[in-house]
């Protein structure tokens, strides 16, 4: 944003972007007015203004960068703690899990989709989530490769990029199949690879 919020404002601000992620869930994209997240988060058409001058669609990218953020969220803890391979499998499971209960409704795609918020602000959004994600997949090499649980030899970054694109090929045919396994089976083909990739199985 332009210029520094208080505090208060910025817990208005969120309050009202929450608000809005939650309609767009709700009713969908297309079907969310500023009228309904005023009601939502007892907000004014002035507040909703002051935060966001542009309206309707720079809210909008707002919530996408919010669900964005929470892409990451949603791998927490393990995410930031890939130091041993129980961290390793409890990452696996938890983003398992995640897209398992998101289902086929993908609400960052369908924020980004619409051809009116495709421009240099979306691309931001996902360029932004995914150098996020690969930085931690990547940190996380590099510690296993620091103690010898993964072969030093490989490079840490295109094992990192490796893994999301991995990743992203498994939802995007979840998304179009509705089915879980391909993004288990690319997870699992993976983290196996690594394991024995190193000198000696520790286990840890």
């Amino acid at each position: 944003m332009p210029r520094a919020l208080t505090r208060k404002g910025e817990q208005t601000r969120a309050r009202i972007v929450a608000g809005a992620a939650a309609e767009v869930r709700e009713r969908g994209v297309n079907e969310v007015r500023l009228d309904d997240v005023m009601g939502r988060t007892g907000t004014s058409k002035g507040q909703i203004f002051h935060y966001f001058p542009d309206g309707r669609e720079e809210l909008l990218l707002a919530v996408a960068q919010h669900e964005a953020d929470q892409v990451l969220a949603d791998q927490e803890p393990a995410l930031s703690d890939l130091t041993t391979w129980p961290a390793w499998q409890e990452w696996r499971d938890l983003l398992v899990a995640r897209y398992r209960a998101q289902g086929m409704s993908c609400p960052l795609s369908t924020l980004l989709g619409p051809t009116g918020r495709r421009g240099p602000g979306s691309q931001a959004v996902v360029a932004g989530l995914m150098t996020r994600w690969q930085a931690r997949i990547t940190a996380g090499v590099r510690q296993m490769q620091a103690t010898g649980q993964i072969a030093a030899g490989l490079d840490a970054d295109r094992v990192g990029s490796a893994l999301l694109a991995s990743i992203q090929g498994g939802v995007l045919l979840m998304l179009s199949t509705g089915r879980i396994d391909h993004l288990e089976a690319a997870l699992d083909f993976a983290l196996d690879g690594l394991r024995a990739s190193a000198p000696t199985t520790t286990g840890r």
